[in-house]
């Protein structure tokens, strides 16, 4: 049966081309009524541009999966971009072997897949689907993990959308899709650190791969430090601070389950967890009573989640960094550092230091940047997709 043809109103057929991955409803054509995943052609005055799967529910109506008019989209087709993703992690994480085994796969748009996130922690595969076009598609890339990862022992889904109520929907538990049995809590390596992961009800895939990088280097910069880890989740940076020499590590989370998750996981490293502080509070509340007793610290971390899901919210989500992060500047001793992170796409490099500089004037602060960081190989951003930027990790030092 031939694919249905998506005309575009819009001049995007060379943007398209290029290699953004977006098509947004109001750009094409009137659509008739087609099902979640349907493959179509977006074409220009008749000539193909891209090919891809249909969305219903969402204002990008197609998401471009190829731009070879002789590409079909079938379970080849997904293997073969499976296989890519795992040829570019074997080269980027090959001398980590032995001392990290828990990465990102699949990164959506970064690897030719758009709205497909696969998270592998050990022989476990997470797979997070962002897109109801994608559900039809979903044993097609299930078999296409399995064809291309050897020790692949579990496939767990774990999707963004779900029916129902969409609070009740986010804490979903996992399903497992093909494999064994998956444990309550896995054990995973972390550049040699263990950590307890929940694949099951733990945010987002369990555990927020995009930070391994920096967790290493916060446990680089904490040895004889006091430290204070906001919106800790279950302590990986933490755990690093503290086996970095840390003097003491206090762990802010509003979830209780992850800070006692966090706690197991300082004795899973053989660290003294009586050493060390676990407070399940509001951040924003402990930073203002820390404030009111005039109480400091050598090394912050700010890790909040994401403050904009939409360009509306970017005003506000601006003035909440703004906020955030002089509450935390109240708290640094001369000479602290600061490690302040965010992984609001809308929200860009520029616009997040512009604000943490505002919120250091206006207490007459001097910071020195000593590192900018964004997201890791794992997660592979396409040039011509800007929007697929998302993580931005600053480390400060207060001037004496």
């Amino acid at each position: 049966m031939a694919t249905l043809r998506l005309n575009l109103v819009k001049d995007l057929s060379r943007h398209l081309r290029s290699g953004h991955p977006w098509v947004f409803r109001d750009a094409l054509a009137p659509i008739p009524k087609l099902p979640a995943g349907a493959i179509v052609d977006v074409v220009d005055r008749g000539r193909f541009v891209a090919r891809g799967y249909y969305d219903p529910s969402s204002a990008i109506a197609v998401r471009i999966l190829t731009r070879e008019v002789g590409e079909t989209i079938d379970g080849a087709f997904f293997r073969r971009r499976v296989a890519a993703a795992v040829a570019l992690r074997e080269r980027f994480l090959q001398n980590e072997e032995a001392k990290t085994n828990a990465y990102r796969l699949l990164h959506g748009e970064g690897d030719g897949l758009p709205g497909v996130i696969v998270d592998l922690y050990g022989g476990v595969a997470v797979l997070k689907l962002y897109s109801e076009g994608l559900a039809p598609h979903r044993a097609a890339l299930v078999e296409a993990l399995k064809a291309n990862l050897p020790s692949l022992t579990s496939v767990l889904g774990r999707d963004e959308v779900r029916e129902g109520d969409a609070d009740t929907a986010r804490r979903a538990p996992g399903k497992v899709l093909w494999g064994a049995p998956v444990e309550e809590l896995l054990t995973i390596e972390e550049h040699g650190v263990r950590l307890l992961v929940d694949c099951l009800r733990g945010q987002k895939t369990g555990l927020f791969l995009d930070q391994r990088e920096n967790r290493r280097l916060v446990r680089e910069l904490s040895r004889g430090r006091s430290v204070l880890n906001c919106f800790s989740y279950t302590g990986g940076f933490s755990v690093n601070a503290a086996l970095g020499g840390a003097e003491r590590v206090m762990s802010v989370d509003l979830d209780a389950d992850a800070i006692a998750l966090c706690r197991r996981n300082f004795k899973e490293n053989g660290l003294a967890a009586e050493r060390h502080d676990f407070l399940a509070a509001d951040v924003h509340e402990v930073l203002h009573s820390f404030a009111a007793r005039e109480k400091q610290f050598d090394l912050i971390i700010l890790d909040p989640p994401a403050y904009a899901k939409s360009q509306r919210a970017v005003e506000a989500a601006l003035d909440g960094y703004a906020s955030l992060n002089r509450a935390a500047m109240k708290l640094l001793a001369p000479g602290g550092i600061l490690c302040t992170a965010s992984c609001t796409a809308r929200v860009s490099p520029d616009a997040f230091l512009s604000t943490v500089k505002e919120a250091a004037a206006k207490d007459g602060l001097i910071f020195q940047v000593l590192h900018e960081r964004f997201q890791p190989p794992d997660h592979p951003v396409l040039l011509q997709f800007p929007e697929g930027r998302y993580l931005k990790f600053y480390v400060l030092a207060r001037l004496a």
